[in-house]
């Protein structure tokens, strides 16, 4: 790349940092249990103040209910702390994801598990459910999931599967409408250039993860928005334990900008849209960041510290710069 050229990218990442408006944004799908405090630190300098962060597989299946139980437990508990102890307000979605649906015998104990949990404070929505080989365990256990959040009134996130993705986003969005669930309460994820007109046209949110050299890079991600705007539209990062990016969602915010997307319209589908459709579950409200307790890397979740020994604690209100060394996520 040329000094020039160098030269205009750079300006446009300082563009990016003096916005008409402090750019803020929200990662509605990120997996930070599998994440460092590094990973907390980058992402409050970039500008993240809320992420939600859905039920999912750990890498390996689980064996006992305990593990499941342990595991909604810390979403609710060391999650929230840790993810505050960065400046950072952390949400979650409660849910039997789709590829453990498949040991029923357990899946049944999950099931009984759920309402304990899902009308918890912080719980935004029932998630991530769905399909993965779209078997005939994984379409009982969604049904009964879809059942359970109609009951309780929170939004649905779906995990579309990642083989015979068109077919499984249809059979998604139809199977939540035969059990009465509203287009606006569903967020429907992993979508791609496939399936987006049937998410949109269907009146569902049509959220896209941002996953490097996977699911779609983010210069994809400015043309979809170039075509079809941005209403309903979200963006993610479903970082997670495998080889992802944290930084996905203000990384396509400061991409779109540099090609010519309206501040206001990144400032939807990066911030606005995701507050818009899980706010709907009465737990997620700006004020939450907007007026935000001074942080104190000095208090302790149940006797532990996100420091160890010898380390200064961060004290007072974290200073968020806004900044990338760079923003494209192939």
């Amino acid at each position: 790349m040329t000094s020039a050229a160098n030269l205009c990218r750079q300006t446009n990442l300082i563009l990016f940092t003096m916005a008409p408006e402090k750019m803020m944004f929200i990662d509605p799908h990120i997996h930070m249990t599998s994440r460092t405090t590094d990973d907390y630190a980058r992402m409050q300098e970039a500008g993240i103040v809320a992420i939600i962060e859905p039920s999912f597989w750990l890498g390996q299946p689980r064996t006992e209910i305990g593990s499941f139980k342990d595991y909604f437990s810390s979403l609710l508990g060391w999650e929230r702390f840790r993810a505050s102890q960065f400046g950072i307000k952390h949400y979650c979605t409660i849910g039997l994801n789709s590829k453990e649906a498949n040991n029923e015998a357990l899946a049944e104990q999950v099931m009984e598990l759920l309402p304990l949990f899902v009308l918890k404070e912080g719980v935004v929505g029932v998630g991530e459910i769905g399909y993965d080989d779209q078997t005939a365990a994984e379409d009982k256990y969604y049904r009964l999931q879809l059942d359970l959040a109609k009951e309780v009134g929170l939004p649905v996130q779906i995990h579309t599967p990642h083989r015979d993705k068109k077919a499984g986003t249809i059979r998604s969005m139809k199977v939540a409408m035969e059990h009465g669930i509203k287009p606006h309460m569903v967020i429907v994820d992993h979508n791609n250039e496939e399936t987006v007109k049937d998410t949109l046209d269907g009146g569902f949110w049509a959220a896209f993860t941002i996953y490097p050299n996977s699911k779609m890079g983010n210069e994809r991600m400015v043309e979809i928005v170039k075509q079809y705007g941005t209403e309903r539209i979200i963006v993610n990062s479903s970082a997670d334990w495998g080889v992802s990016d944290p930084l996905s969602v203000p990384k396509t915010a400061s991409l779109m900008l540099e090609r010519g997307i309206p501040a206001e319209d990144v400032r939807m589908v990066c911030y606005q849209n995701a507050l818009d459709a899980f706010g709907q579950s009465g737990q997620m409200n700006e004020s939450d960041w907007l007026q935000p307790a001074n942080v104190d890397q000095r208090d302790k979740f149940q006797d532990n510290s996100v420091l160890r020994g010898g380390q200064t604690p961060v004290v007072g209100e974290f200073k968020t710069r806004n900044e990338l060394k760079e923003n494209i996520v192939k």
